[in-house]
């Protein structure tokens, strides 16, 4: 490759954090970086180093993408998908983008599974599949189920199910929280009960960045005045779907875990851990069932 490309594709990538960076986005840089790297068919990497031939295709590309960054839609869903516990995900729109927090979900889940091999696990609102997947890949025992309401976000999660190959390994329902929607059998009983279910309060949906406000899907989000609407029918309902001994383990928002553990302590669970994410904020709460 020319001198002239490496310098070209430096420009564009210039000019695109620049441009970034006027309307806010932090990672201007990087996500200039990551667009071009999406145009090209390359690694972040070869972006790095200047390993790039131009053409026409990949600017088209390139300018296309950065437009659609320059109006806050988040990266995530422009280039089509996001990491999340070291493995690759579609993401669109209609799904919650997987975050770093989750992964605290996966981790507790894991380790109640190490005790129990072929521990029955349910994903209540499973949106990409992330926790799901991430489950049955690390704990490929486990007998998991993932249940989703929206029939868009049902679309991604088996597209995820078939691009992982568990497709027919992970039984994908669709369900209103336990309330089952595709006139199979009932939701029974279960030996871990997983969720990251909406949790933000209406004011805090208004205060959120536009990337997450303006596009992604409001009812992964809100969950009312207290943010506490989804969580307080999950923990009223877990028990009935529990097997004895059995966890449910739910991601809250970063004040919510004492309004939680009364829930579910409300609902006849014991709280055994309540779990800090990267930033120190209680972020995800354990509870199970002892019978008397």
């Amino acid at each position: 490759m020319s001198d002239a490309d490496i310098s070209a594709a430096r420009a564009l990538i210039e000019i695109a954090a620049h441009n970034f960076a006027a309307v806010g986005i932090e990672s201007s840089r990087l996500d200039a970086e990551v667009l071009m790297a999406e145009a090209a068919g390359v690694t972040r990497e070869a972006v790095i180093t200047g390993s790039i031939k131009l053409s026409k295709a990949i600017l088209n590309d390139f300018n296309a993408m950065v437009a659609r960054r320059e109006k806050r839609e988040p990266l995530s869903y422009i280039v089509g998908h996001k990491e999340f516990y070291s493995l690759d995900f579609d993401v669109g729109p209609s799904v919650l983008i997987p975050r770093p927090e989750t992964e605290f979900v996966v981790g507790a889940a894991l380790e109640f599974i190490k005790a129990k091999p072929d521990a029955r696990v349910l994903d209540l609102g499973t949106g990409s599949g992330a926790i799901a997947i991430a489950i049955a890949i690390n704990a490929p025992h486990a007998q998991v189920t993932a249940t989703e309401i929206s029939l868009q976000a049902c679309a991604f999660s088996i597209r995820n199910l078939l691009r992982h190959d568990l497709h027919g390994v992970i039984s994908h329902r669709r369900a209103d929280c336990f309330k089952v929607m595709d006139h199979g059998a009932r939701l029974r009983s279960f030996d871990v009960i997983v969720s990251n279910p909406p949790y933000l309060t209406d004011a805090e949906i208004a205060a959120l960045e536009p990337e997450v406000r303006d596009y992604e899907p409001r009812g992964a989000l809100s969950a009312g005045v207290d943010g506490l609407d989804v969580l307080r029918r999950i923990a009223a309902e877990a028990p009935a779907h529990l097997a004895s001994d059995g966890e449910l383990i739910l991601e809250v928002g970063a004040r919510q875990a004492p309004a939680v553990v009364k829930l579910v302590e409300d609902a006849g669970l014991r709280v055994v851990s309540v779990i800090n994410d990267f930033a120190g904020h209680q972020r995800v709460v354990r509870a199970r069932k002892i019978e008397p």
